[in-house]
């Protein structure tokens, strides 16, 4: 199998595994990867998470203009923007997941540290969350947004719509999805109970270690 026919089955099986555990819905959600010649493939406009063809996927070329398949989502400049500025990113994945849109949605939310500190693997994996404010979907503002960070941050809260992660390959950003969204759940969960965090220095200890 060649390495574009393996991502395209990678993609399509963990959309698929975020679709039926309920971390996206409907045809919300991008997924893109990145090929080892500098092209890249991105989930089409319009799909479900759970009914991906790997067949019909976006294939971009390093430009990001199509070269093959569907329409990519309205949303590649998002994802654009951290292949830009974050060397070494591999994989972008956004979500509408109700969790983290709830979080980005509170007053309270602090945005420059969206999440706060209660688990290891939230810091080892995220780092800080920006919280940027509202676009509307496709806006190629958020792009610009995401530039404006110059790579500092492995992943952001876009305010009422759902959270965006870059990693070094699609399972790294996935996995670092779900552990935001399980965060964003837990600060939830804990509001106004005033659970224990971590401490500063248990922050420090844990910064750059990664997942």
């Amino acid at each position: 199998m060649s390495e574009s026919a393996r991502l395209r089955e990678d993609i399509c099986r963990v959309a698929k595994s975020l679709f039926d555990r309920g971390l996206t819905h409907g045809s919300s959600g991008n997924i893109s990867a990145r090929l080892s010649d500098g092209t890249v493939l991105v989930t089409p406009t319009g799909s479900s998470f759970g009914y991906l063809d790997p067949g019909r996927i976006s294939h971009l070329d390093g430009a990001f203009s199509l070269l093959s398949g569907d329409p990519p989502t309205k949303e590649v400049p998002l994802h654009e923007a951290f292949y830009a500025t974050r060397g070494g990113t591999g994989a972008v994945v956004h979500l509408h997941s109700t969790h983290s849109v709830a979080l980005s949605m509170l007053p309270e939310t602090d945005p420059e540290d969206a999440l706060p500190p209660l688990t290891p693997y939230a810091i080892m994996q995220l780092g800080r969350v920006k919280l940027l404010p509202v676009f509307l979907p496709g806006d190629p503002a958020m792009g610009a947004a995401v530039r404006g960070l110059a790579g500092e941050r492995s992943a952001v809260l876009l305010a009422n719509h759902g959270p965006v992660v870059a990693g070094r390959d699609l399972f790294a950003a996935s996995f670092a999805m779900e552990e935001l969204e399980a965060s964003a759940r837990l600060a939830l969960l804990t509001r106004g109970l005033e659970p224990r965090r971590l401490s500063p220095e248990q922050i420090a200890a844990l910064s750059g270690r990664g997942g």
